[in-house]
């Protein structure tokens, strides 16, 4: 079974189309499948329209929000409730083409647990969409690349192709629905991306801003920390502890050498004061480490989790 995921956000004019164009492209495929729209509480008349359209396909569910969560716990709320093998995630401003799911479904046939679309047409002309908009996603989409050594050209695509137990085994906060691959190679999975057409939306307006790009840019902060040092903390915090009481320590013990052997009063050095702060933060950072160390074994062991993930098992 197929499972296609859209959360939606002031869609009122393109849900209908995107229906129309997905119900033609699904029945071609000969899958069952069903379709799962996230209504992220929009204030326009989306909930409406796709009330009339639940009401004549029992395929299509509706997930309602009573707010806006945000695209992150808007794709969640459909992953939870998916029931396919395969979940397909797609925008609902019809920018993505729904044609192009049948190319996510071949490639993710060759043992892939993750096909990515990537918009290679998507730029258009015109300096403010260069500022705004190509820039930020182009550096967005670099560190990415840096951080998480995937080499995915389109991070903030979401036409998307995953296997279900990916999409279950993945906790997803704040705003990091676009480092779904990245958290899932942690685990082990095997990503791949795809070509995707891309088309502007003809109705509506655009979710996204170049404010977004700091939102990006500290959840990479966080994704680095996760994909480095979410089992073992103590070493990232340690790390930064050691050498700042090193520092500490050199500079203290070169103000002591000042002091004993030439005589140098060192009172009122301001490199005194530098010695002790940095030996006091290093402390402060070690005991951090610790701290986190704890908290960190307290949440796998209370919840039963597992610092593994086993694909199969032949017996």
């Amino acid at each position: 079974m197929l499972s296609i995921v859209i959360p939606i956000f002031n869609e009122e004019k393109n849900v209908t189309a995107l229906y129309t164009e997905l119900t033609s492209v699904l029945g071609g495929i000969k899958i069952p499948y069903e379709i799962i729209c996230v209504e992220d509480g929009s204030t326009d008349a989306t909930f409406q329209a796709l009330s009339v359209l639940n009401k004549k396909d029992a395929k299509l569910k509706v997930i309602r929000f009573r707010r806006n969560f945000g695209q992150t716990a808007a794709l969640a709320a459909g992953f939870d409730y998916a029931k396919g093998d395969i979940v397909i995630s797609i925008d609902a401003d019809l920018e993505n083409r729904p044609e192009n799911i049948k190319e996510l479904l071949k490639k993710i046939s060759e043992g892939y647990d993750i096909v990515c679309g990537w918009r290679y047409k998507r730029w258009g002309g015109g300096v403010q969409e260069l500022i705004l908009r190509r820039v930020p996603s182009e550096i967005a989409n670099y560190l990415v690349r840096k951080i998480t050594n995937l080499n995915l050209h389109d991070t903030g695509c979401t036409l998307r192709a995953y296997k279900k137990y990916v999409v279950k085994d993945i906790k997803l906060y704040g705003d990091m629905h676009r480092f779904i691959p990245a958290m899932a190679s942690l685990n082990g999975a095997r990503i791949a991306e795809i070509k995707v057409d891309y088309q502007p939306r003809k109705y509506g307006v655009s979710k996204y801003g170049f404010s977004r790009t700091f939102k990006v840019l500290l959840d990479l902060i966080l994704l680095k920390f996760l994909m480095g040092y979410s089992t073992k903390p103590s070493r990232f915090f340690g790390f930064i502890g050691f050498w700042l009481s090193f520092f500490g320590l050199a500079a203290g013990a070169y103000l002591t050498y000042e002091k004993l052997f030439l005589g140098h009063n060192i009172g009122n050095r301001p490199l005194l004061l530098l010695s002790a702060l940095l030996v006091i933060l290093g402390v402060q950072f070690v005991t951090m480490g610790l701290l986190a160390e704890i908290i960190m074994r307290t949440y796998y062991e209370s919840q039963g989790k597992k610092i593994y993930y086993i694909k199969e098992i032949l017996e």
